[in-house]
């Protein structure tokens, strides 16, 4: 485990009072738009498995579920959706659709049981201030109504009485990172929060790039940084049955002399995700590709975003360039890309 003061480069003092200040907000916003789900107490990395036979482990991954993402495609791509128990990296250029589907499993992650949901709470950190409230009630209010439409039996009725938006929002804790420093102390605080709400079933960090890309004139000090991060999040994903997902930015790299886009912070990083996802431009069509998985990685599918949140194109429809375009259609874009 690596030490939070001196690689951040603070004081003991210092450190402690940025943990300090951590805990003092953690009370200020449980629930959605709040100020500070970081957890209580200092809690250390989050610790590790006890020993476990290979058959105990096997039946153990057999009984995590996983969360959908509200595309039929990706779900199958994917092998049934998010995986609870593991890390998953969102890869993609600005505007294609990473916050989007971040959001929309902070809701999805909120599906009950008995509509093959995992019925969870989820923890969202923000580094970008890319968090709307607004986009996430509208991606909760379409979920409330999928739902209430697939309700047939009186398990299912009954459960729709707490599958609100209101309860959508109370049941996502919002911690706003503005640095590196704010974002290892909320990793660092976390597993006590976690033991303390053990409901949380995703914990969301939009983006893990964004606060390493500056502020370090020593590259070997942030892998060190982002080496022990990676090991906080992974162990917190298998110990607590979390699935840690992460967006991570594109940067340019020169490859057999030709430039190219390939995922930010470094080949070491990659190591980290158990699953990476590629969303990327393939002209006017956005598509996302399981870049990395240990067992369903190639494949590649279609995906749209729309104002009720990250869906699959109907086949039905022509391709926009096709089709003349409407004034629906860009109202519904503009209000939909607006988070992105």
């Amino acid at each position: 485990m690596f030490d939070v003061p001196s690689e951040a480069g603070l004081t003991p003092l210092e450190a402690l009072e940025v943990l300090q200040a951590v805990r003092r907000g953690e009370g200020e916003g449980e629930g959605g738009g709040g100020g500070g789900g970081g957890g209580g107490g200092g809690g250390g990395g989050g610790g590790g498995l006890a020993s476990l036979t290979a058959l105990e482990l096997l039946q153990k991954e057999e009984e995590l579920r996983s969360i959908v993402t509200f595309s039929s495609q990706l779900d199958a791509a994917l092998g049934g959706g998010v995986t609870v128990g593991k890390t998953t990296e969102i890869c993609g250029a600005p505007g294609v659709g990473k916050t989007q589907l971040c959001l929309q499993l902070a809701v999805d992650v909120q599906v009950p049981p008995c509509f093959g949901g995992v019925g969870g709470q989820a923890v969202y950190i923000d580094t970008e201030g890319s968090f709307l409230l607004q986009r996430v009630v509208d991606i909760a209010a379409a979920a409330v109504r999928h739902c209430s439409l697939l309700a047939e039996d009186d398990e299912q009725r009954v459960a729709m009485t707490t599958f609100t938006v209101e309860t959508i929002l109370a049941n996502i804790f919002l911690v706003r990172c503005h640095d590196y420093v704010e974002l290892l102390a909320e990793i660092h605080l976390l597993p006590d929060f976690l033991s303390e709400h053990p409901k949380v079933r995703l914990l969301a960090i939009d983006s893990v790039a964004f606060p390493f890309r500056l502020h370090f004139d020593e590259l070997s000090r942030r892998t060190r940084l982002l080496n022990g991060l990676a090991q906080q999040l992974i162990a917190m994903a298998t110990g607590h049955s979390i699935a840690v997902l992460m967006t991570n930015q594109m940067t340019t790299r020169l490859l057999g002399g030709q430039s190219q886009q390939v995922p930010a912070l470094g080949e070491s990083w990659g190591h980290a995700p158990t699953i990476r996802i590629l969303l990327h431009w393939a002209g006017s069509r956005r598509l996302a590709a399981i870049f990395k998985s240990p067992d369903h990685m190639g494949s590649t599918v279609q995906y749209q975003i729309t104002s009720e949140g990250f869906r699959d194109v109907d086949q039905s429809e022509r391709p926009p360039s096709k089709r003349p375009r409407t004034d629906a259609d860009q109202s519904e874009e503009s209000r939909a890309d607006g988070s992105l």
